[in-house]
């Protein structure tokens, strides 16, 4: 009689069972035996490069799509802010970060594990965001998710893009930054083709690793450069700038740390989810060791001078290691521009039925009208820097800080919720009280603070650079041709 092996997934307190069937039967005929050991080797070759779904997988994939061309912006929010509240704001938003991630997280194993205990079966489907808003408190929420979520990803994915244009301008400025926008965005419709996160197994391992060279690469290039005339003065001055200023280095740094707008698929994307509770907050400590030295030291050698210059690249003279790091960051943008649009991509399946059935040259087609908003709002709002300040005011405040502080007060408001909780909160914080008192200082900081002040100093500095450069600008920030 045939063997079956089972395999066991815990989500919530539910285990659903996927079975193998027959395939494994016997000690038959050799060639059978020797055909069996061809595929589990094919099978283990495609598992170690593109099929993941572990802890160290979650990790790779929340660092690697956290830091990515933010990193060469900070220092621009340093000049903006100061050393002092640039360290300040980054430590703090971070944490705070890490919290809405763990948020996120319990809403998702508590919708999962209420849905799989009436035998849903989510085997052919990706859950997202917005389904879980919509399970567990209905189509406001849902609608409320499904809005702020897309519109974050898709200017996050046209960042990707900006990024991609205005750092390979600095090895090659024959091109001007608004053709090389329309180049990369041509290549990164190549991400049409990676059906999910499980697939972005070693792009996020290369990634992080790439981002970890860039980081140590501006380090330490800041401190060989030295102080230019005024940094110090600059340094020391700490945030005398404007509350325009303050404010926009100030909300650049609440979007670092609201990169997990995709933290639901990359869980989906886990064999148990359940386990990632503390990654985001790993990733985060990680990612400090990159974004603080490097922000610290550019802002160090240059001081002011970085205010008109919001790629850090701009600022150091051209070398063989510099041209280096340029090529990797532009490996990464691809990488995270693929993060930031694959949920578009199962959004928008899930919207005209390819979802799930299809095979992928289908859904690679279906997937392409996605990319076509992107390039374009890519190439009218070139702004690398600005922008970002922009979109983590109006949208990241909601997407990732409010709306999931607010979706799990809610979630929990009724005892009978409390009570039967797949993932109650820790005594370590505070259990109940402790949670609904950390959510309504994360609500009421980012709405005043992020939104209200970020908001307001975001939209001027963008209505500055829109005054300054114009709309559709070919070349913004452009330093003089080699």
């Amino acid at each position: 009689m045939a063997s079956e092996k089972v395999e066991t997934i815990v989500a919530g307190n539910y285990v659903e069972m996927e079975r193998e069937g027959a395939a494994t039967a016997g000690d038959g005929v050799g060639g059978a035996a020797a055909a069996s050991g061809r595929r589990r080797g094919k099978l283990a070759v495609s598992s170690l490069f593109w099929h993941g779904g572990s802890v160290y997988d979650a990790w790779f994939s929340c660092a690697s799509n956290q830091v990515a061309q933010v990193l060469l912006t900070l220092p621009y929010s340093f000049s903006q802010l100061g050393m002092a509240s640039g360290v300040a704001f980054q430590v703090f938003y971070g944490l705070m970060g890490s919290w809405t991630a763990y948020l996120i997280s319990v809403l998702y194993v508590e919708y999962r594990t209420r849905r799989e205990r009436d035998k849903v079966d989510f085997r052919n489907h990706v859950i997202q965001w917005f389904e879980v808003l919509d399970g567990l408190l209905g189509r406001h929420w849902r609608n409320a998710g499904l809005l702020f979520n897309c519109t974050f990803l898709l200017f996050g994915s046209v960042i990707q893009l900006i990024a991609c244009a205005s750092n390979i301008y600095y090895i090659n400025d024959r091109l001007d930054k608004r053709t090389w926008t329309y180049i990369f965005g041509a290549c990164c419709a190549t991400t049409v083709f990676v059906p999910s996160f499980h697939n972005y197994r070693v792009w996020s391992f290369l990634g992080l690793l790439m981002t970890s060279y860039t980081a140590w690469y501006l380090t330490v290039a800041a401190v060989v450069h030295g102080r230019v005339d005024g940094a110090a003065a600059a340094a020391r001055a700490g945030p005398s700038k404007t509350m325009v200023l303050y404010f926009t280095g100030a909300t650049n740094i609440l979007y670092t740390f609201g990169g997990h707008a995709v933290t639901v698929e990359i869980m989906h994307a886990m064999w148990r989810p359940r386990r990632f509770k503390m990654i985001y907050l790993a990733a985060t400590a990680y990612v400090l060791t990159l974004t603080l030295p490097s922000a610290a030291a550019m802002y160090w050698a240059f001081g002011d001078a970085l205010l008109d210059h919001s790629n850090a690249f701009a600022l150091l003279p051209r070398t063989p290691w510099r041209d280096a790091a340029v090529v990797l960051m532009l490996i990464h943008q691809f990488i995270t521009f693929g993060f930031a649009c694959t949920p578009l991509y199962f959004v928008w399946e899930k919207a005209i039925g390819v979802h799930g059935g299809a095979g992928v040259l289908r859904r690679a087609a279906a997937r392409l009208p996605v990319v076509l908003p992107i390039w374009f709002l890519a190439v009218i709002f070139p702004f690398f820097g600005p922008i970002n300040s922009t979109v983590g005011s109006f949208l990241v405040s909601f997407t990732v800080y409010i709306i999931p502080a607010m979706a799990h007060m809610a979630t929990f408001a009724p005892a009978a919720a409390r009570e039967n909780a797949v993932e109650p909160p820790p005594r370590a914080l505070g259990g109940w009280p402790g949670t609904f008192a950390a959510n309504c200082f994360v609500v009421a900081w980012v709405l005043v603070v992020g939104f209200g002040f970020g908001g307001w100093a975001s939209t001027v500095n963008f209505v500055r650079q829109v005054d300054t450069f114009g709309l559709f600008t070919k070349c913004y920030q452009c330093p003089p041709r080699h």
